[in-house]
């Protein structure tokens, strides 16, 4: 074979240099071993809401309680047959919309046990559990607002609560169909919701299961009214740091034991059919028992993921 010319040669490296580039700016996720910690210190620290009901929320009691504690909870007692330790202590740190990924990537907590929407973007940074719940992003009004359609709320005044995806699908919203809408952030769902009641909004956009959780104890609950029109499809589910496979792994089996065992049901039936607070168990829900998955959420008025 005779020898490459040096124009040839040339040509034959740039490409190769231009792949080693491409591939220094891929972003790398160092090895987390939380486990081997949890071995160590013989605790383990959740992220949890404080008023995200029913999923995580602070009881009369000031206790940690809801569906994804349980689930999480279910977790930790895998976790210790993992690694042969009766006694693993759990501990409590609350956690918000913004600051939720921040405290896991820092360390700060191991576990994310709320209502976090597994998104593309934020794969990007941390890991999910298999799914556990699917909620729908719906618009919560005063009884005299009817939103059929997005545009429905062109330039009226909406909550939004910082951090969650649906502060991010209205900000796209509002570069087109709701460009002359009003927008009004909140720290977290109880003030955005209290804005709502006050009147100094006319509605509150969040996953539905959020909003019903916040008026199944509301005297106002009579004179609001959930929109019919879903937004987005939210699959819920635990969030793990990046990488950190031997706990994640955990807790997908602790998921997948519940969900064959058909004891998910009785979890479900404990938070979503209540005195006070009934929720279906939607079809994409059931589905992601029969058959666990960590599909991303959809934004259906984007046609695209979150």
């Amino acid at each position: 074979m005779p020898p490459l010319s040096a124009h040839l040669l040339r040509a034959t490296l740039i490409p190769a240099s231009f792949a080693l580039t491409a591939l220094a700016a891929l972003p790398v996720h160092a090895a987390v071993d939380t486990m081997s910690k949890i071995r160590e210190t013989r605790t383990i620290v959740l992220g949890v809401r404080e008023a995200a009901a029913p999923f995580s929320f602070v009881n009369a009691q000031k206790q940690s309680v809801g569906y994804s504690v349980d689930l999480c909870m279910n977790a930790v007692e895998e976790i210790k047959r993992e690694l042969k330790l009766p006694d693993i202590k759990v501990q409590y740190k609350p956690v918000s919309g913004p600051d939720r990924i921040p405290k896991l990537l820092s360390g700060e907590i191991d576990l994310e046990c709320g209502s976090t929407t597994n998104t593309m973007a934020r794969q990007e940074k941390v890991d999910f559990s298999y799914t556990f719940f699917v909620a729908g992003m719906r618009v919560l009004t005063s009884q005299n607002l009817h939103v059929d359609t997005v545009k429905d709320l062109q330039k009226q005044p909406v909550a939004l609560t910082k951090g969650t995806t649906s502060e991010k699908l209205f900000r796209q919203l509002a570069e087109g169909e709701l460009r002359d809408a009003k927008f009004t952030t909140y720290d977290n769902n109880v003030e955005a919701f209290k804005a709502l009641k006050e009147g100094k909004v006319r509605a509150f956009a969040q996953d539905d299961s959020l909003l019903q959780g916040l008026v199944s104890n509301d005297k106002t609950i009579d004179t609001l009214s959930l929109s019919r029109l879903a937004l987005s499809v939210e699959p819920y589910a635990v969030m793990a740091r990046k990488g950190d496979t031997a706990l994640l792994a955990a807790v997908d089996r602790s998921l997948a034991q519940l969900y064959s065992s058909g004891e998910i049901n009785k979890l479900y039936d404990k938070w979503f059919n209540t005195s006070t607070l009934t929720i279906k168990m939607g079809r994409l829900t059931r589905d992601s028992f029969v058959r666990p998955n960590k599909q991303p959420g959809v934004a259906m008025v984007l046609g695209h993921s979150i």
